[in-house]
């Protein structure tokens, strides 16, 4: 595999010695040496490169170094990878889902948003308990993990079983408690208290958000509130706002402004904002996330858009020219079938093209900076993850290039989000910690998982009771 040339994406701030130590510097035992692979690697002004017969040593689940193959031959180790005709990559970040949906995958088909929530997945989430959460976070994971998937942003009900479940599992996220304004004083009291309560728990793989649901479901009062709370206990927050043009032109009508003019005046704005979808965000939204006191980033996930066939997409071009970053999400498996970040990201790429009417814009490079470090900055975990890089967690995957259809290799960042799926993903690693090898889960029990789910479903899926969570009037 030949590097491909850099292309510039949006930012440029880079760590100092962000990409090899010497081979002197490689002497003491490591924990994980990964020998023979091409590494993606950011240089100092955040283009993207390919460094290849590479290694990566890992000590402490961070990286210690990236090098040359022969700087690390005999160096001890407690575990070694051979990873010849594979990349390593920085382990995906699905920015914004609902795990536990998994389990409702394929029962809302065909329908409109509003159908879609106030016929069958408001009315079925009224029934869900603990344990359903539970079981589908396990399966969630399990297909994350499989997908390489690292880390992920989500935004749901009774999280304490998610949290467990990612303590338990290995993986990374950003977990919060969602509520809406009918739930009272104490749906937000909740949120605020699950935050507390795992913040940088599993050996701080856990970090948590406050998550109104949106602004049609939680009123101006409530967010307000829930700013002071974000502010005062440096919490992010973590909402779906102008999910689509619909809402927002509801908004407008209704009321006189926009979702994203809501934030802002609310306080939202003035928080780490993580904002799912905006396909709605205008033009006029645009000043106001430009000069937002907090930082903001937005989630895009584009085969729920595409499958709902709202008219619009995440603009994401006119996001990057004001510095808010976007990064790449699947949503729930109950509106896309589908928690593939491989997929989001090559769709991404693609409706980007399609919307702009511009072939060169996003390019497979571009789509590759979004899927890690710009995910990375959303889900406030720029310092941590989205790069191989000395002093990053050691959250990696590698992708086996050697199948008919990866072959040849022209341009490998092409390559990689345009010919490679998921499924070329052979090994997932977070904190140094090998998830799946050579494509065996070692940390989740599948079939266990789908035996009880199977077994829980009609319970789960009944909707002959009539009620729901919530009414879907945006």
């Amino acid at each position: 595999m030949t590097p491909s040339s850099h292309e510039k994406p949006a930012d440029s701030r880079e760590p100092a010695d962000a990409h090899e130590k010497t081979a002197d510097a490689c002497g003491e035992p490591a924990d994980l040496v990964i020998t023979g692979c091409t590494v993606l690697v950011h240089d100092d002004r955040e283009r993207i490169g390919f460094q290849e017969d590479a290694a990566v040593v890992v000590r402490d689940g961070v990286v210690d170094a990236v090098t040359s193959a022969a700087a690390v031959d005999g160096l001890p180790a407690a575990d070694r990878i051979d990873a010849r005709g594979q990349v390593a990559l920085p382990g995906l970040i699905n920015c914004h889902t609902h795990a536990p949906m998994v389990a409702l995958r394929g029962l809302a088909e065909d329908l409109p948003t509003e159908e879609w929530f106030n016929d069958v997945v408001w009315p079925v989430e009224s029934n869900l308990t603990a344990r359903d959460v539970e079981l589908g976070a396990r399966l969630a994971c399990a297909e994350m993990i499989r997908a390489g998937v690292t880390t992920f942003a989500d935004h749901y009900f009774a999280m304490d079983a998610v949290a467990a479940v990612v303590a338990e599992c290995g993986m990374r996220a950003l977990l919060g408690q969602a509520y809406f304004s009918s739930q009272g004083p104490r749906g937000r009291e909740a949120s605020l208290e699950f935050a507390l309560r795992h913040r940088d728990t599993a050996g701080g793989r856990v970090t948590t958000a406050l998550a109104p649901h949106a602004p049609y479901t939680v009123t101006d009062a409530d967010l307000a509130a829930t700013a002071v709370l974000a502010r005062d206990h440096g919490l992010p927050v973590h909402l779906h706002a102008a999910e689509n043009r619909a809402q927002t032109d509801a908004s407008l009508a209704r009321h006189g402004v926009t979702p994203v003019e809501v934030l802002e005046r609310t306080g939202i704005l003035d928080t780490d904002v993580l904002i799912a979808h905006g396909t709605g965000i205008v033009e006029a939204d645009l000043p106001l996330l430009a000069r937002a006191g907090g930082r903001t980033a937005v989630a895009t996930a584009p085969r729920g858009y595409l499958k709902f066939a709202w008219p619009t997409t995440t603009p994401v071009r006119a996001l990057r020219d004001i510095g808010v970053p976007v990064g790449i999400a699947t949503d729930g498996a109950a509106s896309n079938n589908s928690l593939d970040v491989w997929e989001s990201m090559a769709l991404t790429s693609l409706v980007q093209k399609s919307t702009e009417g511009d072939p060169r814009w996003l390019t497979a490079r571009q789509a590759l900076h979004h899927a890690t470090v710009q995910s990375a900055d959303a889900v406030g975990l720029r310092d941590t993850v989205g790069r191989i890089a000395p002093g990053w967690r050691a959250d990696l995957v590698l992708v086996d290039l050697t199948g008919p259809h990866t072959q040849p290799v022209h341009d490998l960042a092409a390559t990689l989000v345009h010919s490679a799926r998921s499924a070329d993903v052979r090994t997932t690693i977070v904190d140094g910690r090998v998830l799946m090898r050579d494509r065996e889960l070692l940390t989740l029990d599948v079939p266990a998982v789908v035996r009880e789910l199977g077994e829980r479903l009609p319970a789960l899926t009944d909707r002959g009771h009539g009620r729901r969570l919530q009414e879907y009037d945006t």
